[in-house]
């Protein structure tokens, strides 16, 4: 069903620009808010540090069945051993619930095997039998060769990310990814260590995963900023900051569409494979792509963009795009002052020089190249009437005249010449 004219959908209105939000003109708040999200994540880091699991530190990971008893009791179990537990979780749902304890590296040396004395501690305390307590050893080469692997990656990544944009796009525009992305990445990071998150390989790869999240919705956007701001500086409609600001609105239910449809499945994975399951591994992968997903989202719009804004406006040929701009909008306002005093019952016959200068200061041959002198009065001059030529010698008057009203040519009344004989 086609829609009524003046009834267009809201998306169609802000890619028309009916409608529209000063993103980019208000970019010294989000500036502020991101700076005081920042500093509280690095704060946070360097204070409380970031909880690195079991695969990045070592350790020993025991698993055994609930049998209906408490997290208390896992703990006590462990104790009675003479070791501290330092992680203590339940994963499985229903029957198939289990303890998962973490300690630090325990020895198995013959003769001092402190994992066989915290197997059998446990196995007493909960009526199992020794075989149903399972115990691993984890050492920390693993999660340290996986932690240099996504440094590399990562740095790779952001050299790559730059070649492309600074050919695909230009440097500012390249220098202004990297911010986001860096702002996503500390942002997630900060978040984790403000809450006590443990971050697993699993948190690596979902932050991996983030970077091409964060970059592709800002390409996207720069995309069409490039798009409204060629041949830009040759006119004088709008500034760089306002086609930057026009881009983000008419791409901002795009925006909008994707980050949910992206954090949508990222939070079933969270809330039923992380709470109803019992997974610990897809809670650590989906917490970090759903805090990464929403900053992604958000430095897009309020943080990239900005920067380019803020980048190009320090260019001279954009400069002087803005006085044009703003000049070409004060003529109005200069022009209803004019008008004031006709309103008011004062009605001047002529316009004077100094209000002319004022609204057309900038047109060719505008009114502040007249004088204000008057103008000089013409004097009429009278020519003498001239008389009417004669006929020429030697001619009969009238007898063109009369040629012409017999057939305009001689030999009679036919205008045929007679032939003679």
């Amino acid at each position: 069903m086609a829609r009524k004219p003046g009834h267009e959908s809201f998306a169609t209105r802000l890619y028309r620009g009916e409608l529209s939000y000063n993103f980019v003109g208000r970019r010294r708040l989000w500036y502020a808010v991101s700076g005081a999200v920042m500093f509280l994540s690095v704060v946070s880091i360097l204070v409380r540090g970031l909880h690195p699991s079991i695969d990045f530190k070592g350790g020993v990971v025991f698993q055994f069945p609930k049998a209906g008893h408490s997290i208390a009791d896992a703990r006590a179990a462990v104790t009675a051993a003479g070791v501290t537990p330092e992680v203590v979780t339940i994963t499985g749902s229903g029957s198939d619930s289990r303890f998962r304890i973490e300690t630090k590296a325990l020895s198995q040396a013959i003769g001092n095997n402190v994992v066989a004395e915290v197997t059998k501690s446990i196995a007493d305390r909960f009526g199992l039998q020794e075989s149903d307590v399972n115990s691993q050893s984890v050492g920390s080469t693993w999660g340290s060769q996986i932690t240099k692997k996504a440094i590399y990656g990562l740095v790779f990544f952001l050299i790559a990310v730059i070649i492309y944009l600074s050919f695909r796009f230009e440097w500012k525009m390249a220098f202004a990814a990297i911010i986001a992305l860096l702002h996503d990445l500390l942002i997630t990071a900060g978040i984790y260590s403000l809450v006590g998150f443990e971050v697993s390989p699993s948190t690596v790869i979902a932050l991996l995963t983030i970077l091409g999240y964060s970059l592709y919705d800002t390409v996207v956007v720069f995309d069409k900023v490039r798009e409204n701001t060629a041949g830009l500086a040759g006119s004088s409609r709008m500034t760089f900051t306002d086609a930057a600001n026009l881009a983000v609105n008419q791409t901002l239910v795009r925006s909008i569409n994707t980050s949910i449809i992206a954090l949508l499945p990222v939070a079933g994975l969270l809330i039923i494979g992380a709470g109803l399951l019992g997974a610990g591994s897809l809670k650590d992968l989906a917490l970090a792509l759903l805090i990464g997903l929403a900053s992604g989202a958000y430095s897009s719009i309020f943080i990239a963009t900005p920067i380019v804004a803020d980048l190009k406006e320090r260019e001279p040929t954009y400069q002087a795009l803005a006085r044009r701009v703003e000049a070409r909008r004060a003529r109005p306002a200069a022009a209803a002052v004019a008008t004031a005093g006709p309103a008011a019952g004062a009605q001047p016959e002529r316009m004077t020089a100094a209000t002319a200068t004022a609204v057309l200061d900038d047109e060719p041959g505008s009114m502040s190249e007249l004088e204000s002198e008057p103008e000089p009065e013409i004097e009429s001059v009278e020519r003498p009437r001239q008389a009417a030529p004669g006929p020429r010698p030697g001619t009969r008057p009238g007898g063109a005249q009369q040629r012409r009203n017999r057939g305009g040519r001689p030999g009679g009344r036919g205008g045929r010449p007679k032939k003679r004989r």
